[in-house]
């Protein structure tokens, strides 16, 4: 349910100076973003909205694009900085701003750590507040300019109950002793970044890719090429362009006529009457690529686990599916898979020892060593 109260939009470098000294000393405050990654390419911020239990309002970031104002309050270690799925927003926020954040709270993180299934916002307001966002407008561009009310109602009910769900979960993990796994995993959150633009060939990032051989892996590499040279040009994301699965089908085939890309069924009327001929002039030019010059999928060596190994990573995985049904919590949040793996080749026989596995984060020694180094010990 929406208020029908006016909402605040800045669109100004003054009017964010001046509704930002209404909350100069809280110390919880709530975010969320509007991006347009469904619709152009490269994606960008379009809304920022920002709440508090008390005051609530809307950055244009279309207009306003220096935050350089915020940076202050998300650097400020003594200011909570709240977010539901946090991830994309740290990212966004980075990219697009170079605002990095200190003291995060995630509340759809928390949400799982608690043991709650449903974790998308609309779930949780919904079980907490008995109150029904809108999500109608989920899909919408919102770089376009004017926005509609509704829209706007929608943006900031995104953020309105942050700062008190927040409190909520903050409680109920103090009472069950895992407010600091949280808060750990938060500051790793922090910490998070946007895929750097290194020149890498485009296939590392093509699920897919790793199945090719070299000759077909040319063939994609030139086809991902041209897509992201036509989204830049038409500013619109890929799947609007030619989707994954046609690329890779066309990859796959290599076809070397028009009729033959027809046949494969990979591209629509539209797609083919667009961009047919330049497909095959690439796909025909991507396949007189030499020997010497084809791409080459870096593959990771096969690493064959010891027996002992693979009996003690069933054991811990037993005994981890155990621990989080007793816990409540999904087993994954508790110990992933790639973690047990290494403690199970690892085998560590004490906490300095389980101190050096990677990626084993303070609260998992904290709460699991003493139990995981028993049940190791038993193995031996």
């Amino acid at each position: 349910m929406s208020s029908t109260n006016p909402v605040t939009i800045i669109e100004t470098s003054s009017e964010l100076k001046d509704v930002l000294i209404n909350i100069k000393e809280e110390k919880k405050i709530g975010f969320d973003l509007e991006a347009d990654s469904m619709h152009h390419f490269p994606e960008k911020v379009c809304l920022l909205q920002v709440a508090t239990k008390n005051n609530i309002f809307v950055i244009d970031t279309i207009k306003l694009k220096d935050l350089s104002l915020l940076k202050p309050i998300f650097s400020d270690k003594d200011i909570t900085k709240i977010f539901h799925g946090a991830d994309y927003d740290v990212r966004s926020l980075f990219r697009d701003f170079n605002i990095e954040i200190n003291n995060l709270f995630d509340s759809e993180l928390a949400s799982r750590f608690l043991g709650v299934r449903e974790t998308g916002l609309e779930a949780v307001i919904r079980h907490r507040f008995n109150v029904f966002l809108e999500k109608k407008f989920t899909k919408r561009d919102w770089s376009k300019r004017p926005l509609i009310d509704d829209m706007l109602y929608y943006a900031v009910d995104d953020v309105r109950y942050l700062v008190t769900l927040s409190e909520i979960l903050e409680k109920e993990l103090y009472d069950i002793g895992r407010l600091s796994w949280v808060r750990e995993e938060c500051d790793i959150l922090c910490r998070v970044r946007p895929d750097a633009n290194n020149g890498e060939p485009l296939f590392l990032k093509f699920k897919g890719a790793g199945k090719l051989r070299q000759e077909n892996l040319a063939v994609l590499e030139a086809l991902l090429g041209f897509r992201k040279e036509v989204a830049l040009k038409k500013d619109v994301p890929f799947f609007k362009i030619i989707g994954n699965a046609s690329l890779l089908k066309l990859a796959e085939t290599r076809p070397d006529s028009i009729n033959k890309i027809i046949n494969t069924n990979a591209l629509s009327k539209k797609q083919m009457d667009i961009y047919g001929k330049e497909l095959l002039s690439i796909i025909h030019k991507a396949m007189k690529m030499p020997q010497g010059m084809l791409p080459v999928y870096p593959k990771k060596k096969a690493y064959a686990i010891p027996t002992a190994a693979l009996q003690r990573i069933e054991v811990i995985k037993t005994w981890r599916d155990k621990k989080a049904e007793k816990l409540n919590i999904d087993p994954g949040l508790l110990l992933n898979k790639a973690l047990i793996t290494a403690i199970g080749i690892d085998n560590p026989g004490s906490f300095s020892e389980l101190e050096q596995i990677s990626g084993m984060k303070n609260w998992q020694r904290s709460e699991l060593g003493e139990e995981i180094i028993s049940i190791l010990k038993k193995e031996k």
